[in-house]
């Protein structure tokens, strides 16, 4: 078992000192990830549904740091954290560029830079942002995966789809891992299953929220689901991993039916629960150590390393 942690993208942390000390004290405790998010604008009037809280209303703030900036920022300053989009709004942004940013950033850091991609669900943003259309954005999604494989793949790819088309081109350097970066996959729909199946190296899903809740049963069962499909696209299911979000929304409340929200709790409940979603398939899960202020988030994180890590790393 692997274990990542959110880094702080809007708010009090998200400031390069903050930054830079969570980064590096993660980095000494033993965390093997940190992730990353994706808001280039907070449009003044949200009434999309965010789809991690009871709710529904989105839990950020009006700024966000973007995603492949800070990546780069955080890579330079560690060596060997490996650095999570998580998830890119995949059809927000300009594929080829994109691929380019994300292949520059993985041969900086020497590989360290695992691709985690969704849909999105906010469609003010993406009229802001004059992107796609909303109601495309599973079908421009996939296209812009395969246009990453092509670029960082091919000595000279070119792509005729139908929502993007480019001639042949040279595009170098490519990145470091071969065939290509992890490619991760975010959502829990069966479209994003099939995408997984079909596309992606890993399955990225939220869960453990009160809104959002993903138990070791339901985890296993998508699982299979995913390996399913992706013997049916010719894949070998065993090369597709599951990394699980544990964020704190909704106060960390429980999901409704259930006494204590998973990863909640002493260190010996936790560990239990992480047996759970170990022997369920999962293969990392990130957990969320953000709160108001810079030395408690680090105390946080280091209780979790010194009561947790050590004890549940073989799982």
């Amino acid at each position: 078992m692997r274990f990542g942690f959110y880094l702080p993208t809007r708010g009090p942390l998200a400031r390069p000192g903050q930054l830079t000390d969570m980064a590096m004290s993660a980095e000494r405790c033993g965390f093997h990830s940190a992730v990353i998010a994706d808001h280039v604008v907070i449009p003044g009037n949200v009434a999309s549904s965010y789809p991690y809280t009871v709710s529904g209303a989105f839990v950020g703030e009006d700024e966000a740091l973007e995603q492949l900036s800070l990546m780069s920022y955080i890579g330079a300053k560690t060596e060997r954290l490996r650095l999570v989009a998580s998830v890119m709004v995949l059809p927000q942004r300009n594929p080829v560029v994109t691929a380019k940013m994300l292949a520059t950033i993985n041969v900086l850091t020497g590989g360290r830079v695992t691709v985690g991609v969704g849909v999105g669900w906010m469609r003010e943003e993406f009229e802001a942002l004059h992107a796609p259309d909303f109601a495309a954005r599973g079908a421009v999604s996939d296209e812009y995966l395969e246009i990453f494989k092509r670029l960082w793949t091919e000595e000279q790819p070119s792509f005729q789809g139908k929502h993007y088309q480019f001639a042949p081109v040279h595009f170098a350097p490519k990145p470091v891992q071969r065939p290509h970066p992890p490619i991760w996959i975010g959502g829990h729909s069966k479209p994003a299953l099939r995408r997984v199946a079909k596309l992606g190296d890993g399955w990225h899903p939220v869960g453990a929220t009160a809104a959002s809740a993903l138990p070791p049963a339901e985890v296993a069962q998508k699982k299979a689901a995913i390996h399913a499909m992706a013997e049916g696209y010719g894949r070998a299911p065993g090369a597709i991993e599951i990394a699980y979000k544990a964020p704190i929304y909704d106060g960390g409340r429980a999901p409704d039916g259930q006494e204590r929200r998973f990863f909640s709790g002493s260190a010996e409940a936790i560990i239990a629960d992480i047996e759970q979603f170990a022997n369920a398939g999962v293969d990392e899960l990130i957990f969320d150590f953000r709160s108001a202020t810079l030395a408690e988030s680090l105390e946080r994180m280091e209780w979790f390393a010194q009561e947790i890590l050590a004890a549940a790393a073989d799982l």
